[in-house]
């Protein structure tokens, strides 16, 4: 128990940092929103439907080894004369391992950051001065859902990814059992937002989470039966709950406030 705490205690130290606080860097974009939907993070062509196709692509300390998949930014480029103030809203959907940039955005995220009339303008800059903060998601009406991936084999295997996370976390651990049991089993994660065991419960499952939430981890328990006993690949199940915490950060404070 010991060794878990502390095993625990460093995904989530390691998942947190100083999101809310306003970075400078520098963002490009991809030609075709497709890109993107290919993403390190598995969600495939369903990312084409998250945000309005505003997508973005994050370096390796914002993916964070997958936890970062889902996470929202707000992103505006400081070209007073082409963009706007508010600049737009992005969900990162993939890795960026190209050190010029921090992101590389759809080409509608890209444009969306421009002044009206200005889109095709900004376009042609290719790579424009940038700078963000991380903000909690919103996804009216919409539970936090689960998608059983198309890999997964009946009973001995099931890998899942989580859809419409909302607020201002990560999901650091996955437990799944049957519903009614107290008997869970952990999940690991097979890449980005890609949760998966080879020790799959029989009969209807359930779900618990931790979360960063707080200093600390918090368990999110989706108790229903998110999967039915005859579940099936390639469908979309409603976990019964939404996540809105806002994970606090340990680092030194910035503003959280709206931008001048």
């Amino acid at each position: 128990m010991a060794f878990f705490i502390c095993f625990l205690f460093f995904l989530i130290s390691s998942a947190t940092a100083c999101d809310r606080c306003v970075h400078q860097t520098r963002a490009a974009y991809f030609s075709k929103a497709s890109a993107l939907s290919s993403g390190a993070c598995g969600y495939e062509s369903l990312a084409l439907g998250f945000n309005s196709g505003h997508l973005a692509a994050g370096v390796p300390s914002l993916y964070k080894d997958g936890a970062g998949c889902g996470a929202c930014f707000q992103i505006r480029c400081k070209n007073t004369t082409l963009c706007s103030r508010e600049g737009t809203r992005v969900i990162l959907t993939d890795l960026n391992q190209n050190n010029r940039t921090d992101f590389v955005l759809s080409s509608r995220a890209f444009m969306a950051m421009a002044q009206k009339g200005q889109g095709q303008h900004i376009l042609k800059l290719g790579i424009v001065d940038v700078e963000y903060k991380r903000v909690p998601c919103e996804y009216k009406n919409q539970n936090l859902a689960v998608r059983v991936e198309e890999s997964s084999k009946k009973p001995q295997y099931l890998a899942i990814k989580f859809l419409y996370q909302g607020g201002q976390t990560e999901i650091v651990g996955v437990d799944v059992a049957q519903v009614g049991s107290s008997n869970w089993g952990f999940m690991s994660r097979n890449h980005g937002a890609v949760w998966d065991t080879s020790r799959v419960p029989s009969g209807p499952l359930q779900f618990r989470l931790v979360v960063t939430g707080g200093y600390d981890g918090k368990w999110i328990w989706a108790q229903k039966n998110v999967l039915p006993a005859d579940w099936k690949t390639g469908v979309i199940y409603d976990s019964g709950v939404q996540i809105d915490d806002i994970a606090q950060e340990g680092c030194s404070p910035c503003d959280i406030g709206p931008w001048k």
